[in-house]
C-alpha cells in the first residue's frame, strides 16, 4: 500500500476509534474500570503520547528546512536580478488570494445565513490576546539575534535572517561557493530525514485524530451545522475551484496532476492542523514532486507558510457574518469592505502571533463594530475547521510556488506531468 493511501487509512480508522471512545465515555453503562482504561491508558495516555512525539518530531524539522533552503535559494538567486521580483509576485499572490478567500466567504455567508435562528447559549467567556501593534510587527520582522529567533522559531526573522545570509554567500567569491556546496548538502540530508519521518506518518496521524475525537466526537459538529459547512464548503471550492482556475490561467498546468500529488501533504495538514509543522513535507512535494526549482520553492513555500492565511480568511468572513446575524446586526456595505481590508492585511500583520485565527477575527469584530464576545461562539467547533483550514493554506502554498516558478521559468514541466516523479518517498 503507498504511503498515501496508508495515511488515508490511518485518518479513518482515527476518526471512527475516536468517536467510539467519545460514545463510550459518555455512556453510563461503561464501568469506571473501563472508563479508566480508555481515557487515562489509551486517550490521554497511549494516543498523547504518540501524537505528541510526532508533532515534536515534525518541527524538529522546520527551523533548519527552513533557514537551508532559503539560504540555498537566495544565494542561486542572490547574483541575479530576480530575486526581488520573485518576493513581490509571491507577497503580491499571497494577499490577492487571501483577499479572494475572504470575498467569497462574505459573498457565501450572506447567501446562506448560517446565523439565522441561531439564539445565543448564555454569556461566553473569551478573552482575546492583544494584537501587537504594526510599528512593532514591523519592527520585530528583523532579527536582532538569529540565535535567539531559531531558538524561539521566529520565522519571519529566520527568513530575513536566511535571505540576507544567502544573498551574501552569493557575493562572497569562493568562500561563498565553497559554503553554498555545504548547505546544498545539508539540503539533502534534512529532506532525507523527512522521508524517514514520512514513513512514520500513519502512526502520528491515526493517535491525533483518535485523541481530538475522543474529546470532541462527532456531535460538537451538529450543534453549529450551518456555520460548520458554511465554512467547510467554502474551503473546499476555494482549495478546488480557486485555485485550479489560477493553476490553469496563471501557469498552464493541470491542475488536477497537483491536487493527486497534493494528497500526502493534505493528511499531514489535517492531522496536524498545522502549515508550519506541514512544512518539511509541502517543502519536499513542490520540489521533488511538483518540480519547482529551489531558488523559488525554496522562498514561497517557507514564506507561506508564515503568511499566507486564506483558509483563516474564510472562517473569519463566515464568521463574520455569522456573529452579526446572531447578534441581529445589519452590516452596512461599507462594513464589509473594511472586514476584506482588515483581514488581508492582519493575515501578514500579525502572522508570528500564536492563535493567530482567533486574534484576527477579533480584530475583523471589532473594525465591524461586532462583539469580540461572539468569537466563543464558534470556539467549539473551531478545532476541527482548523484543520480544513490548514489543507487550504498548505495548497495555497504549492500553487504559489508552481504559479511563480512557471513565470521564472523555474518549473521542471516534464516532473510536474510525471504522475511518479519522486515516487520513492511515496512507494507508489
Amino acid at each position: 500500500m503507498s504511503l498515501t493511501n496508508r495515511i488515508l487509512v490511518a485518518m479513518v480508522a482515527g476518526i471512527l476509534l475516536g468517536s467510539l471512545f467519545n460514545i463510550m465515555l459518555g455512556s453510563a453503562a461503561l464501568g469506571d474500570s473501563y472508563r479508566m482504561v480508555v481515557s487515562d491508558w489509551l486517550v490521554n495516555g497511549v494516543f498523547d503520547v504518540i501524537g505528541r512525539i510526532f508533532i515534536a518530531s515534525l518541527k524538529l524539522l522546520v527551523v533548519p528546512l527552513v533557514l537551508v533552503s532559503l539560504i540555498c535559494g537566495s544565494s542561486a538567486l542572490g547574483d541575479s536580478a530576480r530575486m526581488g521580483p520573485i518576493a513581490l509576485k509571491t507577497i503580491a499572490f499571497y494577499l490577492a488570494t487571501t483577499g479572494l478567500a475572504i470575498t467569497v466567504a462574505l459573498l457565501a455567508a450572506v447567501a446562506i445565513g448560517p446565523g439565522s435562528g441561531v439564539e445565543l447559549a448564555g454569556e461566553a467567556d473569551f478573552v482575546v490576546a492583544p494584537a501587537p501593534p504594526l510599528a512593532d510587527v514591523l519592527v520585530g520582522i528583523v532579527p536582532s539575534n538569529p540565535i535567539q529567533a531559531m531558538a524561539e522559531g521566529n520565522m519571519l526573522q529566520i527568513i530575513v535572517f536566511a535571505l540576507l545570509f544567502g544573498y551574501a554567500i552569493s557575493h562572497a567569491g569562493e568562500s561563498g561557493r565553497r559554503i553554498a556546496s555545504f548547505f546544498s548538502d545539508t539540503e539533502a540530508v534534512i529532506m532525507k530525514m523527512v522521508l524517514i519521518l514520512m514513513t512514520l506518518a500513519p502512526y502520528g496521524v491515526f493517535a491525533l485524530l483518535a485523541k481530538l475525537f475522543a474529546e470532541m466526537g462527532i456531535g460538537a459538529i451538529m450543534d453549529l451545522a450551518a456555520y460548520f459547512f458554511t465554512v467547510l464548503a467554502v474551503l473546499i471550492f476555494h482549495g478546488l475551484v480557486n485555485y485550479s482556475l489560477l493553476l490553469k490561467v496563471l501557469a498552464g498546468v493541470s491542475p488536477r496532476m497537483m491536487l493527486n500529488k497534493m494528497r500526502p501533504v493534505w493528511a499531514f495538514a489535517f492531522s496536524t492542523a498545522s502549515s508550519g509543522a506541514t512544512l518539511p513535507v509541502t517543502m519536499r512535494t513542490v520540489e521533488h514532486r511538483l518540480g519547482v526549482h529551489n531558488s523559488v520553492a525554496g522562498f514561497t513555500v517557507p514564506l507561506g507558510a508564515t503568511i499566507n492565511m486564506d483558509g483563516t480568511a474564510i472562517m473569519q468572513g463566515v464568521a463574520t457574518v455569522f456573529i452579526a446575524q446572531v447578534y441581529g446586526v445589519e452590516l452596512s456595505f461599507a462594513a464589509y469592505l473594511t472586514v476584506i481590508l482588515t483581514a488581508t492585511l492582519a493575515s501578514v500583520g500579525t502572522a508570528g502571533v500564536p492563535g493567530v485565527g482567533l486574534i484576527t477575527l477579533a480584530l475583523v469584530l471589532e473594525q465591524a463594530g461586532l462583539p469580540v464576545e461572539g468569537v466563543a461562539l464558534i470556539i467549539g467547533v473551531d478545532r476541527l475547521l482548523d484543520m480544513v483550514r490548514t489543507m487550504v493554506n498548505v495548497t495555497g502554498d504549492a500553487t504559489a510556488a508552481v504559479i511563480v516558478g512557471r513565470s521564472e521559468n523555474q518549473l521542471d514541466e516534464a516532473v510536474f506531468n510525471d504522475p511518479r516523479a519522486d515516487l520513492e518517498s511515496n512507494r507508489e
